[in-house]
């Protein structure tokens, strides 16, 4: 498995989210075969899903978004509406398989246990499972006593290959309530601010380098690649597909 990490240079999220679309497309065709991408951003995003789009409410909460001085951006996987900072790790994972939509549950149910144990080994109280109220819900999401959502999965299946993404809150969750809850207010979706955590709230000695090695090593990946110049310029192409 290839590992690229590090967020891109110039610090634009919507080519961080054509990376991720570009990389599922390559491993449609098989140019690439298996990879994991780990990078922070390096500014604050509000991601919709491409449903949200369409909802009466969501020039106000676009208009929301910018007014906090997140980015709005649309992603390639399902979902509801998710804000990070820099304070968040976004794990893309993607693979050339022919048979790519018969796992669907089965992979959400693996990365869900995978990372409450990767959680759980950080001395974080983590369980599988979606918190009421929480923002962009699912039953695969990572959660902190049953309380506090720390961790969303979605996925995007095409011929022959999935991406598997995923996103976790290191903190400035004092930030994402506020901002949640006015977007949310705006599609008109159920929403409980009380539902957003993170894992320096969770944890007062949190160190989110160990936290990231912890990650790579769960995957067995260890040694990064510089992303391809053919992965770059494809994604180039994309970049408009995920402005809001």
């Amino acid at each position: 498995m290839l590992l690229f990490s590090g967020a891109l240079p110039g610090g634009d999220e919507a080519m961080e989210l054509a990376v991720a679309h570009a990389l599922v497309r390559q491993a449609s065709t098989g140019e690439v075969s298996e990879a994991l991408r780990i990078y922070r951003p390096a500014a604050p995003v509000v991601v919709f899903g491409r449903r949200d789009t369409r909802l009466p409410g969501f020039d106000a909460a676009v208009r929301s978004a910018r007014a906090a001085g997140f980015e709005p951006l649309v992603r390639a996987v399902g979902g509801r509406p998710v804000a990070y900072t820099p304070q968040a790790l976004v794990i893309d994972h993607v693979k050339h398989e022919p048979v790519a939509p018969d796992g669907l549950e089965s992979r959400f149910q693996y990365f869900g246990n995978l990372y409450a144990e990767i959680l759980r080994d950080s001395g974080i109280d983590a369980r599988v499972g979606a918190v009421p109220g929480e923002y962009c819900p699912g039953a695969h999401s990572v959660n902190a006593r049953g309380t506090v959502k720390l961790v969303g999965t979605g996925q995007r299946v095409v011929r022959n290959a999935w991406l598997f993404s995923t996103l976790i809150i290191l903190g400035d969750d004092d930030q994402l309530r506020p901002l949640l809850t006015d977007i949310y207010r705006h599609l008109n979706l159920p929403f409980d601010a009380a539902s957003v955590g993170s894992l320096s709230s969770e944890l007062p000695t949190f160190n989110p380098n160990t936290f990231e090695q912890r990650v790579t090593t769960a995957y067995g990946v260890q040694q990064p690649t510089p992303l391809g110049a053919a992965t770059i310029k494809l994604a180039a192409t994309l970049t408009t597909d995920h402005r809001a």
